[in-house]
């Protein structure tokens, strides 16, 4: 019986992502984080401070997926439409959450008190629940199996941070590298026999190019630790054979 495969999807929300004036790092810090709870990131869309294109990218991917993650869009200011994006694609209404409220008004007491665009951090889709934030008081939101966090990075991972442990998920997936001043067209056979012989895992070549020559390092993915090694010791042992000095962990 093959393992079932838990599967999350990223919208990344941000006009100045997309212009270039923000460098994301989400994408990696989620991936990262999805991997240790067991589940794959399948799917990345970067979307502009638009409601219709928001939803359109929610409703496409929080439906093929058993996870959907967004960051950016859920703090003060009048561009921050997450909230009322996400609750359209639902078709729910927008409510004033009380505990939300509660929280900020803790928050910003010693800060100069609530203001109305404060107040929009406690806006969330009727029927949602909240995901704590440690850091900077204004929580995230899930609904369904949709995840709400703030594009902050460092505020984003307090947030996964709060979801650790608690989305079901399957086996976290191990990885191994290989690397070498080896070209990857000259082995590219012996990556895919290798994989072939070993269903359960992958193997993926990334190349480079350094001190004016090129390598490359070659990771396996598995699920399953005892595969992991044989594909790795394969590998190993097919290389040397074909006369390629590798280096175990790469370079």
């Amino acid at each position: 019986m093959t393992e079932r495969i838990w599967s999350a999807a990223l919208v990344v929300i941000g006009d100045e992502i997309l212009s270039g004036r923000t460098h994301d790092r989400n994408i990696a810090q989620v991936a990262s984080w999805l991997q240790v709870q067991g589940i794959r990131l399948m799917e990345v869309r970067v979307v502009p401070d638009v409601q219709d294109r928001i939803a359109e990218a929610v409703n496409a991917l929080r439906t093929t997926h058993d996870y959907l993650f967004t960051t950016g869009g859920i703090g003060p200011t009048h561009d921050d439409i997450t909230v009322d994006a996400v609750a359209m694609a639902i078709g729910v209404p927008v409510i004033e959450h009380p505990e939300a409220r509660r929280i900020l008004e803790e928050f910003y007491a010693s800060r100069g008190g609530l203001n109305e665009a404060r107040l929009r951090m406690a806006r969330i889709p009727q029927g949602a629940d909240l995901i704590p934030n440690k850091m900077s008081g204004a929580p995230g939101i899930r609904i369904g199996n949709v995840f709400m966090m703030a594009g902050v990075p460092a505020i984003a991972a307090q947030m996964l941070a709060a979801l650790t442990g608690t989305l079901e998920g399957g086996a976290p997936l191990l990885s191994e590298t290989v690397g070498g001043w080896i070209q990857e067209s000259q082995v590219a056979d012996i990556l895919r026999e290798v994989e072939q012989a070993h269903p359960k895992c992958q193997i993926g070549s990334y190349p480079f190019f350094r001190e004016g020559r090129t390598g490359a390092n070659f990771v396996i993915r598995s699920t399953d630790a005892e595969e992991l090694r044989s594909c790795l010791d394969t590998l190993c042992e097919a290389l040397g054979e074909a006369g390629q000095d590798f280096t175990p962990g790469g370079i």
